[in-house]
């Protein structure tokens, strides 16, 4: 059955991306077009194989290496969120379409030498006087092609403006955001306590070694006193990946960096992923626990390891601390923030939302996720949701920067 219902699920889908790129065709190639036209063949050449390779670019990790995979992720995954906007600004055309047409009617033909005026004004009223009036409704071959032009260009403007736009936020690198969390249980001595945290990397195909350079780079900037990476640091397997992490391993705090795995790292193998990180000088929190000099800070797996038998402990990472001392824990799907209620935990860091990434995905992320960003409470426990310092898929964001978050700790009896 659940076979049956994943191959129903990937028929609709295909079936939706087929569709859509049909009208993306009729309306930016067809309509825009004359039959046989060099920019036709083009572009249905195009809008065949951009498709192919978006579809070559979700299967990559699993069919190729990563050196294979790289010529199909750029052109395929960008070419998706081209699609996303392109369509969204297509359909917004086609409210205004009928304006224009109207605009259209009224736009001067053509300027005529004074000399042939007389002429040409002769000749319409003769033609108005022997034939019926053309009806104001009629939108003629010329016309319709003019408008069509215009809603088709102005789409494919907005398009590449937005994700061209949206793709230097990635691949420029995250910037840092700054959040104040007061916790009551927090020692006078450890108020302005500050907490680097970073989630969602998504090394693979596209996010290489520079980009986790620059993260470190960001991060030891703001001379934290922790570093908590919270989950999804990669889209692949130790020896494609390794050598892009490896930066990694100039990260600075006074009380160290830590990890626990995302969803994403059980795709490729999360034990192999756990070890090396350790020897990066990271220390993974599996369902554990350590007490620092003012707080204890808990990590738990990810949901998508239970299938494994890894999944999240809370009960080992916390049922015997003291609960007089104010505890942080990393999970990173905020989706787990009840079991952190209900564990005691005055603060939850969390990451795999990405915001939404492309909006209006942040509509569909809230449908998922009891918070999509920033800081909520929940009885005694606040959960606080870092954007991500990657993408996954297109390495675009819109509506959604990334960020790495230095998130301060406030006593309330400071």
């Amino acid at each position: 059955m659940k076979i049956a219902l994943v191959a129903v699920a990937l028929v609709a889908a295909l079936g939706l991306l087929g569709l859509a790129h049909w009208y993306v065709w009729r309306r930016t190639v067809r309509d825009v077009s004359a039959p046989g036209g060099a920019y036709r063949r083009t572009g249905t050449a195009l809008i065949v194989l951009l498709p192919v390779l978006s579809l070559l670019a979700l299967v990559g990790g699993r069919a190729f290496p990563l050196a294979v995979e790289r010529w199909f992720a750029w052109p395929g995954y960008l070419w998706l969120a081209v699609l996303l906007y392109l369509l969204l600004a297509l359909l917004a055309g086609e409210a205004v379409r009928p304006l224009l047409h109207r605009l259209a009617r009224r736009r001067p033909a053509g300027t005529t030498h004074p000399a042939e005026a007389t002429e040409a004004t002769k000749a319409t009223e003769t033609a108005e006087a022997t034939e019926p009036a053309e009806p104001a409704e009629t939108v003629t071959p010329s016309r319709r092609l003019f408008v069509s032009r215009v809603v088709a260009g102005a789409a494919a403007g907005v398009a590449v403006g937005v994700v061209g736009n949206g793709a230097y936020g990635v691949l420029r690198g995250p910037r840092v955001k700054q959040v104040t969390v007061p916790l009551a249980k927090l020692p006078r001595a450890a108020h302005g306590y500050r907490i680097a945290v970073v989630s969602d990397i998504h090394l693979g195909p596209i996010l290489g070694k520079a980009h986790t350079r620059r993260i470190v780079d960001t991060i030891n900037a703001v001379q934290p006193d922790l570093v908590a990476v919270v989950g999804d640091l990669v889209d692949g397997t130790v020896p494609e990946l390794g050598p892009a992490a490896r930066p990694l391993a100039d990260l600075r705090a006074k009380d160290g960096a830590y990890f626990v795995t995302g969803n994403h790292e059980y795709f490729s193998g999360a034990a192999p992923w756990v070890e090396f990180v350790r020897e990066l000088g990271l220390h993974p929190l599996e369902n554990a626990r350590i007490e620092l000099p003012w707080f204890d800070l808990a990590g738990v797996n990810d949901l998508a390891g239970t299938a494994q038998g890894q999944g999240p402990d809370y009960g080992r990472a916390l049922d015997d601390r003291d609960r007089t001392r104010a505890a942080v824990l990393m999970a990173h799907q905020p989706v787990t923030i009840h079991d952190s209620v209900r564990h005691g935990v005055d603060l939850q860091l969390s990451g795999h939302t990405h915001g939404g990434q492309l909006w209006p995905g942040n509509y569909l992320a809230e449908l998922a996720n009891p918070t999509v960003a920033g800081l909520e409470r929940y009885g005694d426990t606040q959960l606080y949701v870092t954007r991500g310092a990657g993408a996954w898929g297109p390495p675009v964001r819109v509506g959604a920067p990334s960020d790495i978050t230095v998130v301060t700790l406030a006593s309330l009896r400071a």
